[in-house]
């Protein structure tokens, strides 16, 4: 390896992690340039993806080996990095931690307070009701955010933390399970607008008639 951050990580853990972000950007939950994914490597130690990595062509350069605390190599890694750290530090079992922005959950959640998953797989894994958490201000969110999503998982026992606006941050300890949480809250936001589309037909041309400009 020439990247001397990741000489000592497992090849085969960087090629799963390739591949995810692949899926994960072929599925929209990655932009090019704007997610995060890692995975625990030690005790203390993490891999991350770096700050300019292109989601959809990762290779060993994308990605670097952090300590948990804040150190001058964090300026490479990804805006996320403390996100990221925070997580590993209080939950033992997160091996490994996404952050997407998939659409369909993105646009729901600028309009509903709660997910209810109404088809059979997001009921049944996901439960009857999933908050969205409101972060408030966008402003200092980026600064908080650390502390304030530690605290909602913490709080609510679950894996991830759907965040209006934002985004779904997710941990777990495999990466298909990671990859399943982002596919079923996507996935039930989708069907949910899929369905009330075909309850209210004319709900899109009312709204155009009301706000011709499309402006706020």
């Amino acid at each position: 390896m020439s990247n001397v951050y990741v000489r000592e990580v497992d090849q085969k853990l960087l090629g799963q992690l390739q591949k995810v972000s692949l899926s994960m950007f072929r599925k929209g939950f990655f932009s090019i340039f704007r997610g995060s994914i890692s995975a625990r490597v030690g005790a203390t130690r993490f891999l991350i993806n770096k700050n300019n990595a292109v989601f959809d062509n990762l290779d060993e350069e994308s990605f670097i080996v952090l300590q948990d605390k804040l150190d001058y190599r964090w300026r490479e890694a990804s805006i996320d990095t403390s996100i990221h750290a925070s997580i590993y530090s209080h939950f033992t079992e997160a091996r490994f931690i996404a952050y997407g922005r998939p659409p369909h959950a993105i646009a729901y959640s600028l309009t509903h307070e709660y997910l209810t998953p109404k088809d059979y797989l997001g009921y049944t894994l996901l439960g009857q009701k999933i908050e969205i958490y409101d972060p408030k201000s966008y402003k200092d969110w980026q600064d908080r955010s650390p502390v304030d999503i530690l605290h909602y998982l913490q709080a609510s026992k679950r894996r991830f933390i759907f965040i209006k606006g934002c985004g779904i941050v997710a941990y777990h300890r495999e990466l298909q399970g990671l990859l399943k949480i982002f596919d079923l809250i996507e996935g039930g936001c989708q069907i949910l607008q899929f369905a009330n589309l075909e309850t209210n037909p004319t709900g899109a041309s009312q709204i155009n008639l009301a706000n011709p400009t499309g402006s706020f």
